[in-house]
């Protein structure tokens, strides 16, 4: 089997397709980001890099049986401008087209994210599919809904395999049960508090409380009652001049510092993305992957699991 992977990032369509033991002869990439690149050489040594997807000619190349890739989604995205096919990002999903008609695959997979249904209907006709939505909860400790446009037939909703962010995290605790949808800009700012009211990181400010509000807001140097730290019913969590009644069977009562707050690590996010521990951990240059880099790579990438059960229905020969 021949397969070729648009907007390859650090190759998670390669994790999958090796995680279910497919076979493949040749898996052509076609990435610029060097970063991205490093990552899969390291992992993939055999995997043959063929740069700008612009520059791919589907007469270059031997017979593909799977064309898979997620286009850039910042035009379509709910989070972003919204400028939809006027992004030059999002522009690039016309040549997964293009190379859809060019190579004939018999399989194909395109993925990107929720976008106004008038958008999605130009994909839909152009690709001759309408897309399966999977949120990776499912699969994984994130909120992460995409859309998958496929040919692979009889792909329903994966198992729910009940993964919670307290299952995923190196230490600490939570204040929720699935983290908020990891992307490329994770790490790219440091007023935590801003981003935080964005839903773009993983860090406890605003405390769930029953009151109007639903919740309590904590600063640096209050004191905060977090036993029950996802329960939505409970009052006094914010403890004001006196200390809530202490217990015997268990109490948690803490002060907000500067680093009570923490982002997701790289091998946190790793696996909301079920990507293989420390797969981003390699060499560039003469230091290791940077984690900036490795946050952005994530971001960017796909949810391992939710590619593999989609592939997991492509017949065997």
């Amino acid at each position: 089997m021949n397969v070729l992977s648009l907007f390859d990032g650090m190759s998670c369509g390669q994790i999958a397709l090796n995680k279910l033991g497919i076979k493949y002869n040749n898996y052509f990439a076609s990435e610029i980001d060097k970063y991205a690149m490093q990552v899969t050489k390291h992992n993939y040594p055999n995997t043959k890099h063929i740069g700008d997807v612009t520059k791919v000619k589907g007469n270059d190349l031997p017979n593909i049986d799977l064309l898979i890739g997620g286009s850039p989604c910042q035009g379509f995205s709910f989070a972003g401008k919204q400028l939809n096919f006027d992004d030059p990002r999002s522009k690039l999903f016309f040549e997964f087209v293009r190379l859809l008609e060019e190579t004939k695959p018999k399989y194909f997979l395109l993925e990107n994210v929720r976008m106004k249904k008038e958008y999605q209907d130009v994909i839909s006709n152009l690709l001759g599919v309408e897309p399966i939505i999977i949120n990776s909860s499912l699969v994984s400790a994130q909120n992460r809904v995409r859309l998958y446009w496929t040919n692979i037939h009889n792909i329903e909703q994966p198992i729910d395999k009940k993964i919670m962010l307290s299952d995923i995290i190196e230490n600490g605790d939570v204040d929720k049960d699935k983290s908020y949808c990891i992307d490329a800009h994770y790490f790219a700012g440091s007023n935590l508090k801003r981003y935080f009211y964005r839903g773009s990181r993983q860090i406890v400010w605003k405390i769930p409380e029953a009151t109007k509000k639903g919740y309590i807001e904590a600063f640096e140097g209050q004191f905060v009652d977090l036993t029950f730290i996802k329960s939505k019913t409970r009052r006094g969590r914010l403890m004001i001049e006196k200390s809530n009644c202490l217990t015997a069977s268990k109490f948690n009562y803490c002060k907000v510092t500067k680093d009570w707050f923490r982002n997701l690590t790289p091998l946190e996010c790793e696996r909301l993305q079920t990507v293989p521990d420390k797969y981003t951990i390699v060499p560039y240059g003469k230091r290791m992957m940077s984690n900036s880099q490795r946050y952005k790579m994530l971001g960017n990438g796909w949810t391992v699991d939710v590619i593999a059960h989609i592939f997991k229905n492509i017949p065997r020969s």
